[in-house]
């Protein structure tokens, strides 16, 4: 089994996937971004984010823009008012096993967000 980090983002505001926002994976120093991408129609990247000789142990951090996608929504729905105080989610995680899967989603609505270790 070759490692991987993958992500997906469900919106529960709207009851399904979050298409088009933007996410980045920094290693643990925050000012190396080692992948970014934008979630497609299904609220998942295209490719992992890291996957095979990428894979090292380590502390990592990835980034939900969930800020620009809110306001997209209510731009899209021609709301003036803002329906979060988030703006970025950083979820800090360890990559122990490099041959690992480390599937991390973000359930999101305005009022709140939630993580688990998916598979």
């Amino acid at each position: 089994m070759k490692g991987k980090v993958t992500t997906h983002v469900l919106d529960l505001g709207k009851g399904g996937p979050a298409a088009k926002m933007k996410v980045e994976l920094y290693a643990e120093d925050p000012s190396i971004v080692l992948a970014a991408g934008v979630t497609n129609e299904d609220g998942r990247l295209d490719e992992p984010l890291l996957s095979e000789t990428a894979m090292q142990a380590g502390i990592y951090q990835l980034v939900f823009y969930a800020g620009d996608y809110l306001r997209d929504q209510a731009e899209q729905r021609q709301e003036n008012k803002i329906l979060s105080l988030w703006d970025q989610i950083p979820i800090r995680f360890t990559i122990t096993d490099e041959q690992g899967s480390y599937h991390i989603p973000l359930l999101l609505s305005p009022g709140g967000y939630s993580t688990y270790r998916g598979s």
